[in-house]
């Protein structure tokens, strides 16, 4: 098989504390394959944003990667010196923010930014990088590009503000794009059409696209394979077609009932009780088990790993352990 072009295993994200460490990513493990996108869904603190931050080299201290590998096209990235993943950042890694007001400098014109950022990854003119800037603008559906990039942060609407930032992350023409929740501010028409910009530029130069979202609606318009998170850990990962129509971690089913859809008749949606447990106070065995309708008593004890399922998925979940399975049969 290829080389994935991001490889994560077992990474491990902890926060010092005065009253201990905190783990807040426990062992994620999961590939990127050229091209691909792929889509990470999960409920607020599950360790979405976190997972991306780590990637890219952007952990807020004292958060810390204190285990595990990232690999990049088979280069470890994970414990470069900061100089030398600064370099990588933009350059082979994209990141798309979840507010575009963080991402731009408001003291700055929207050329300035664009130009620095690719001179400054690619040997290029000042000329030749604002050719490139308005070409880029312009292909992200700035109207009239060219008088446009003169303008402040400021001067654009939220959803223009978004395309701007989609421009910054692609300027240096990186091979992977990390989207951090890019679309949650903005009207569900503009999502719709920030998700399509960024969908089809990535494939047109053939990027891979890791997507944070929680909206697993986005995901199947978008998303190749779909990784879901639950309190640090990795619940299911598979093609996004199987995951959505025919979920296996009750995590994920509970997730799927409670999407309404057009032909569905129930009065009320699936609701999964309970709250996802803080990183203090995370339980025993699955971290899942105290919501699950289908907990038995091994699921309170030992925490299950991600299992090979048919159609290329992992479930992390005791119903399908081989031994049980095989005593239903």
């Amino acid at each position: 098989m290829a080389t994935p072009l991001l490889s994560v295993r077992d990474l491990v994200v902890e926060f010092p504390t005065r009253r201990g460490v905190l783990r807040a990513l426990d062992k994620i493990s999961f590939d990127i394959a050229e091209g691909e996108v792929l889509g990470m869904v999960g409920e607020s603190g599950a360790g979405k944003s976190l997972t991306g931050a780590a990637i890219i080299g952007l952990l807020e201290p004292p958060g810390r990667i204190a285990g595990g590998e990232i690999w990049l096209r088979g280069e470890r990235i994970d414990n470069l010196p900061r100089e030398k993943m600064r370099r990588i950042r933009g350059r082979r890694i994209g990141m798309v923010f979840q507010d575009p007001l963080t991402s731009l400098n408001p003291l700055y014109t929207v050329a300035q930014q664009l130009i620095e950022t690719i001179r400054t990854h690619i040997d290029v003119s000042e000329k030749e990088a604002r050719k490139r800037a308005v070409a880029l603008l312009d292909r992200v559906g700035i109207p009239a590009a060219g008088r446009r990039i003169d303008d402040y942060p400021h001067h654009f609407s939220g959803g223009m503000r978004q395309r701007v930032v989609i421009a910054l992350a692609l300027a240096a023409e990186p091979e992977l794009v990390i989207a951090d929740e890019p679309t949650t501010a903005l009207d569900v028409s503009v999502q719709a059409q920030i998700i399509d910009v960024l969908k089809e530029i990535c494939a047109e130069r053939g990027a891979s696209v890791m997507l944070i979202t929680h909206d697993m609606g986005v995901i199947a318009e978008t998303a190749d394979r779909v990784a879901v998170l639950y309190a640090g850990r990795l619940a299911e990962i598979g093609p996004v077609r199987d995951v959505i129509q025919a979920a296996e971690h009750p995590y994920t089913v509970g997730l799927m009932g409670s999407i309404p859809t057009l032909t569905q008749t129930a009065e009320r949606l699936t609701q999964i009780p309970g709250a996802m447990p803080r990183l203090n106070a995370i339980p025993t065995g699955c971290a899942f088990n105290p919501r699950c309708t289908r907990v038995m008593d091994r699921c309170r004890v030992d925490r299950p790993d991600p299992a090979e399922r048919p159609g290329g998925r992992q479930v992390a979940c005791w119903l399908y352990d081989n031994a049980m399975e095989s005593a239903d049969e």
